[in-house]
């Protein structure tokens, strides 16, 4: 049996405990209707013994291990409450010495500022809340913020972006586990897919686009429905009266982004939605204006960290 502990406090996310949480509990019942033991332990643990999460629940965890206990599994969670467990020095340093002596030691949402906060992320690849990344990369340079990904593994530390993310990190360690097919089986009964890619955008593409006070939002509105059209530097400036030089400067500045990889991103967006509902990579490759199914290819593979053909098995239908 693998004992996993999921660290709360107040004002915690009650989805970052409840979703990894049931997660596991669904993977011990279908142990149990197959006549097996059931595979995880798992147990919600805090510095309090009750205390108010969101949503105004309270709830009542165990008390904080010895942290030399060997442990499969530490789950962090995030929400409102985590700067003020980050000041708590006496948790950091429990958080610190517990991962110590867990096989793998994972956050959900912004529980990776606490793991940052203990040391745990230094030199590595993570992911938070896509609305906390700047804040986070501000906060620890010393971690490789990757503001993209559902979730991140490196080496014995897995760190998953906001609230829901948690339920495909779950999924994910419960693959590790005991196989896709149990994976499988435990995102039926939940109804949710067998668990989305790491590399799959946690956010819309045009959404992140749109923080520059509405400059461009017509643009892009133009490019998504004239994906096929042209779309290189001089179309674009052409599209919003202005010199190719001042354009590329001026929405680099306002999206954070050039051009051509805006461009590249609300493509690969389209096709992404179009894979979903069933279209084949040749159709959604046409669809979407790429050159041909090899550009399309490189540009998912640069994007999501997988090619088309892998996402529309994975995303092709719900499976439920």
């Amino acid at each position: 049996m693998r004992r996993i502990e999921i660290l709360t406090f107040a004002n915690a996310q009650l989805l970052d405990v409840a979703g990894p949480l049931q997660v596991f509990s669904y993977a011990n019942d279908l142990a149990a209707t197959d006549g097996q033991s059931p595979p995880y332990e798992p147990v919600v643990v805090a510095k309090d013994a009750s205390f108010t999460v969101s949503a105004g629940l309270t709830i009542a965890a165990h008390s904080l291990p010895d942290p030399g206990i060997p442990l499969n599994t530490l789950i962090v969670a995030g929400g409102r409450g985590v700067n003020a467990a980050c000041d708590d020095h006496e948790l950091i340093g429990w958080l610190r010495r517990r991962s110590e002596s867990a096989t793998r030691t994972a956050s959900v949402c912004s529980g990776a500022f606490l793991l940052a906060t203990a040391g745990l992320l230094d030199g590595r690849r993570a992911v938070t809340h896509w609305h906390r990344c700047a804040e986070f990369a501000k906060r620890f340079p010393q971690v490789r913020v990757d503001p993209d990904p559902i979730f991140i593994q490196d080496g014995r530390i897995w760190t998953s972006a906001g609230v829901t993310a948690g339920i495909d990190l779950a999924l994910a360690l419960v693959e590790a586990d005991l196989g896709g097919a149990e994976a499988l089986a435990v995102a039926r009964h939940l109804v949710v897919y067998l668990k989305r890619s790491g590399g799959q955008a946690q956010f819309s593409s045009v959404l992140a686009l749109q923080r520059g006070h509405g400059h461009f939002d017509r643009l892009h509105a133009w490019i998504m429905e004239n994906l096929q059209a042209d779309l290189s530097v001089p179309a674009l400036a052409n599209q919003v009266n202005m010199s190719e030089r001042s354009f590329t400067r001026h929405y680099q500045r306002v999206t954070g982004r050039t051009p051509a990889r805006a461009v590249e991103d609300i493509r690969v967006e389209a096709a992404r939605r179009l894979l979903e509902q069933g279209a084949s990579v040749a159709r959604a490759s046409l669809r979407c204006g790429f050159r041909s199914e090899e550009t399309m290819r490189r540009a998912f593979v640069r994007r999501l960290g997988t090619n088309p053909q892998s996402y529309k098995e994975h995303f092709g239908m719900v499976r439920a």
